[in-house]
């Protein structure tokens, strides 16, 4: 029997422990940067399997590595999973929905969780079948920019790696599908707060005041012409005002005014020219408003980058282990903090498809979030059958 069907046949095996992990995970949620009993659940789970090494409190903040050393030299190779909830309240109707008012995981990281504990406790059992090392990353804050990802890089998870990969389970990708893209796959992020500052006054008398809502509009107007006159058209990008605090009263002319944007980009030449236009509109406020202008802006999540020759390989290890569906993707707009580690080694991050059985489905990040649990059995296996191509 190949190493690959050993692990296939015990993960098959202990699919039941997967579910039961994911729903114990669900109804206990933490959000970013506060997970200290999650880790520590994690923690503890290791305490009786045969892995090498298990490193807490990592990163800055309550993230878990785990080597596990195969009886051969070979590659080191990283297998990662997030596991921060959402400050979201589930409106759900499962028995095992969150315990914690006011947060939820709504976005499949207890799924990557119960797969990767499941699969590391495999993979230690077997090791003197592997070859190389596998480093296994429990990654805090992913939610929160600027991420989890980057405090594990600071603190060495990356040291020595040859290739990193990451899954996350998709709602909106049909259950049975495992997809890969090579190239830019996910989008970069970048977020930016304006305040806009005029001379309030009375609504009857605009000539004595300065308009700060006036201005700030046209600031909103201005920035939606980027991606229309500025970004190549074969290129992607998008600019959302997502809060506009402009209230007041009817009658009162508004002095101040505070607005926050999201810019998504597929390139990094997009992300600078999105940003280079993003100042200059609101510099130009103040000549062409005589008001003056605040702006903060930040560059987080990087483009996420696919090796090609990398996912070649993981492509031909998923199609070779026949236990799905193997399909390209087209290229995803959210963003996602392993793009971080993509930048530092080449690697490859793709998806398994969750949607729920009778095909509804809801978008993550929503109240009403549920995953197909029959999902996480095919994230073992889709990752078991990489780990098998660089490590068996």
């Amino acid at each position: 029997m190949s190493l690959l069907d050993m692990l296939t046949q015990k993960l098959e095996e202990k699919e039941g422990r997967i579910i039961e992990m994911r729903r114990y995970l669900h109804a206990h949620p933490e959000l970013s940067f506060e997970e200290e009993k999650t880790a520590q659940y994690i923690a503890d789970f290791y305490k009786d399997v045969p892995v090498d090494k298990v490193e807490t409190n990592y990163g800055g903040g309550h993230g878990v590595v785990v080597t596990i050393k195969g009886a051969q030299p070979g590659k080191t190779i990283a297998i990662r999973a997030d596991f921060d909830a959402l400050p979201i309240t589930e409106e759900t109707d499962v028995a095992f929905k969150s315990t914690n008012p006011g947060v939820m995981h709504a976005c499949g990281h207890d799924g990557h969780t119960a797969y990767m504990l499941i699969l590391a406790e495999t993979l230690a059992e077997l090791k003197s079948e592997l070859k190389g090392t596998i480093r296994v990353l429990h990654q805090p804050a992913e939610e929160v920019p600027p991420g989890g990802a980057l405090g594990m890089i600071k603190a060495g998870a990356l040291e020595g790696v040859d290739h990193i990969f990451g899954i996350h389970v998709m709602s909106n990708m049909e259950t049975g599908k495992v997809f890969y893209r090579a190239g830019n796959t996910q989008t970069g992020r970048s977020y930016f707060k304006l305040k806009v500052q005029g001379k309030g006054g009375h609504g009857s008398s605009p000539h004595t005041a300065n308009d700060a809502i006036v201005a700030a509009s046209s600031f909103v107007m201005n920035v939606q012409t980027i991606v229309s006159r500025h970004i190549n058209p074969f290129d992607t990008a998008v600019v959302t005002i997502g809060s506009f605090d402009g209230k007041g009263s009817f009658n009162v002319i508004k002095d101040a005014v505070t607005l926050e944007g999201d810019v998504r980009t597929m390139s990094d030449e997009g992300r600078a020219i999105v940003e280079e236009q993003v100042r200059q509109f609101a510099e130009g406020l103040e000549t062409s408003f005589k008001v003056k202008s605040e702006l903060e802006y930040a560059n987080d999540y990087p483009v996420l980058y696919n090796d090609p020759e990398v996912t070649g390989l993981v492509q031909e290890a998923l199609e070779a282990a026949d236990f799905a569906e193997i399909l390209e993707t087209a290229p995803q707009p959210p963003s996602e903090d392993f793009a971080y580690y993509l930048k530092e080694v080449p690697g490859t991050f793709f998806y398994v498809g969750a949607m729920p059985a009778n095909g509804e489905w809801y978008p993550h990040h929503h109240p009403k979030f549920e995953i197909n649990e029959d999902s996480l059995l095919i994230s073992a296996k889709a990752m078991a059958a990489v780990v098998v191509k660089f490590c068996g």
